[in-house]
């Protein structure tokens, strides 16, 4: 598979105001430990200085400035790297506050700053010129001419990286270089800064950069001049940010010098993203010069599982094992209550829609029915006159002790009305109806196991009828990615509030709720319940207790979860999600892994027709599998190519 992890660093280096020689020292002593960096991002004018205030007016400073960005360039020669410095550049009769980008033992662009601050502390029109009417120029530079303007980017065809430069002011503007360069075809983004530090600033400067590297859906490396420039006015703090799409890969600010934060991009991630949001649009590429540099992938351009699983590990590249919860108390927490405040908000926006204020659920004592009637409970809090009708539906034999006495405990705790309705008698007449035995055949008797299933909804469908009432859904997204519900079974509902919710996440917000809600009573049922095997228990039970575990039959969970995630959220092929597994489960071997994407690839296309007539549900998180919304796809498309590559 392709490899489009590139290695990006922002560099904060030691620095003497106005010294060029000791400042490309400095910035050669860190370039010769980043060999593995594709792209090294420094603060705006580094080789001489941003604070040099009149001393830009001498021609000493600008020649030893040019001077010593022709040998800084030298040093990329014998390396796969390109290098993007700040330094002062006279055109004509103007000087200019350029981006300098370095490869291949040349410079290759030199990109003028858009907008000047000129306010406040800020006096950069005193020295240098706008350069956003810049385009299709070029500036001898020594021996070489170099392209000069706002319209160049820099293209490495093999990663798929294209840069674009803007500095410092050009993002606190309304009207971004940034934007423009993305919509001209760049996926990173450098930006050259000194930012002097105040109270609130660095709050402020995070969002800006988040906020455009999700907007711009491009990754953005932020590099801001250190504490060495000078303070005879202002305080620099070497903030350094590196985020892609809309979140932060790394920060830092105020640190020893030099320092250098690194972070690997993903361009695949990105394109990725861009070809899913039809609103993005490259509507600005013919206004762009591209320039060919080196930003080489990190380790080979194709590599296998195995292969990329070691890229990740050397790189210490950190993937959740849980991507869809986080790994935060606080922020988990924080996420359940959304869920569930999204959830019931959408359950009671049915109830008004439909006047029908009978909620008629489910209660089998698992998880899914329990985040279900924690939901119904919350919209009645929306609604005072909503009634919550619950019905545990045991089968004599197969229904353990453990999930019946918590099914009945919720219902008395949450619910207005309860019922209990053994279905053994109405499941026997029903397989003898049929010609079946009345007991179970062993391992593949799928008949027994989802007449079980649809007879539970065939009596709440008729009690819904009796009451007025409307069926809520408990299956969870996990469950409909995997088709391991009843088609027309547990699979069916009125509405659906589980849909877009993975098991992995179910059992974090029924644990949340535990903790916050008021009744200890309640606690210690949610706790009973979050520690139970996930059973479906449509098979005789050992002793009393759960024999038949789901996870034995389908594969683990968080694992199942992990190749749903990575495959909808970011289109990733089997093979990549397969080496991202190895490096988020490093206990798992190569062959573990391509067994469970194996099996889940196999689940996923054979059981579309399930999620093709899915009833409604709220959408509360990026990857959902609703017909109508993020997922439409042939109930017969094959798997084969999927297989294939793993």
């Amino acid at each position: 598979m392709k490899n489009n992890l590139v290695k990006a660093a922002a560099v904060v280096p030691e620095l003497k105001v106005g010294d060029t020689d000791y400042n490309l020292l400095q910035m050669s002593r860190v370039l010769n430990e980043l060999s593995d960096c594709a792209l090294v991002v420094f603060p705006e004018l580094s080789i001489t200085g941003y604070t040099s205030a009149d001393l830009f007016l001498s021609d000493t400073l600008l020649n030893e400035g040019e001077s010593a960005l022709i040998r800084l360039a030298g040093e990329t020669a014998d390396t796969s790297q390109t290098i993007v410095t700040g330094v002062p550049v006279r055109y004509k009769n103007c000087l200019f506050n350029c981006g300098a980008v370095l490869s291949q033992g040349k410079i290759k662009a030199l990109i003028p700053k858009s907008y000047l601050p000129n306010y406040s502390e800020f006096y950069e029109c005193r020295w240098f010129e706008s350069g956003r009417n810049l385009k299709g120029k070029s500036i001898r530079i020594g021996d070489d001419e170099v392209p000069f303007g706002v319209d160049i980017l820099l293209e490495d065809i093999g990663s798929g990286a294209v840069l674009g430069v803007e500095i410092c002011e050009d993002l606190w503007v309304p009207d971004k270089p940034s934007t423009h360069a993305v919509l001209g075809g760049a996926n990173i983004i450098a930006n050259l800064s000194a930012s002097d530090e105040l109270i609130g600033k660095q709050e402020y400067r995070s969002q800006l950069v988040k906020q455009q590297s999700g907007s711009c859906v491009c990754a953005y490396i932020y590099a801001s001049s250190g504490t060495n420039e000078s303070s005879t006015d202002m305080v620099f703090s070497g903030h350094t940010i590196i985020a892609q799409n809309g979140s932060v890969l790394q920060e830092s600010i105020f640190p020893d010098y030099p320092h250098v934060q690194t972070a690997l991009i993903d361009t695949g991630m990105i394109m990725h993203d861009r070809r899913r949001q039809n609103t993005f649009e490259n509507a600005e590429d013919e206004n762009y010069r591209r320039i060919e540099v080196n930003m080489p992938a990190v380790g080979a351009s194709e590599a296998g599982i195995e292969e990329l699983a070691e890229i990740l590990k050397a790189q210490e590249y950190p993937i959740a094992r849980n991507p869809f919860v986080p790994s935060d108390d606080n922020t988990r927490n924080e996420r359940c209550k959304k869920i569930l405040r999204i959830q019931a908000n959408g359950l009671a926006t049915r109830v008004r829609a439909t006047g029908i204020k009978n909620l008629i659920i489910g209660i089998s004592g698992g998880l899914d029915s329990t985040l279900a009637l924690l939901v119904c409970a919350e919209a009645k809090k929306l609604i005072n006159d909503i009634r919550i009708i619950g019905y545990t539906m045991p089968n004599e034999g197969n229904t353990s002790g453990l999930t019946y006495d918590n099914a009945t405990k919720l219902m008395e705790l949450l619910c207005d009305e309860v019922h209990d309705i053994p279905i053994k008698e109405g499941v026997d007449l029903h397989l003898s109806q049929l010609g079946h035995e009345k007991e179970y055949q062993g391992e593949g008797d799928v008949t027994y196991e989802n007449a079980q299933a649809r007879m539970r909804t065939y009596l709440l469908m008729d009690a819904a009828n009796m009451k007025n009432g409307l069926v809520v859904g408990t299956g969870d997204l996990s469950e409909l990615a995997l088709g391991w519900c009843t088609y027309n079974g547990d699979h069916m509902s009125m509405y659906a509030v589980n849909a877009s919710v993975p098991k992995t996440l179910v059992k974090f917000i029924c644990k949340s709720y535990a903790y916050i809600c008021e009744s200890s009573d309640l606690k210690e049922a949610l706790l009973s319940i979050c520690e139970t095997p996930i059973s479906p228990e449509l098979t005789p039970s050992a002793g009393g207790q759960i024999a038949q575990k789901t996870e034995e039959k389908i594969g683990k969970y968080d694992l199942n979860d992990f190749f749903l995630y990575y495959t909808l959220r970011y289109g990733f092929e089997p093979a990549r999600s397969a080496a991202y597994a190895l490096r988020a489960y490093p206990e798992l071997s190569a062959a573990e892994v391509r067994e469970a994407a194996r099996n889940f690839f196999k689940r996923f296309f054979t059981q579309q027709f399930k999620r093709s007539c899915l009833p409604d549900g709220p959408k509360v998180g990026s990857v959902t599998l609703s017909p109508r919304g993020d997922w439409r796809m042939p109930s017969d498309a094959s798997a084969a190519l999927w297989l294939k590559e793993l």
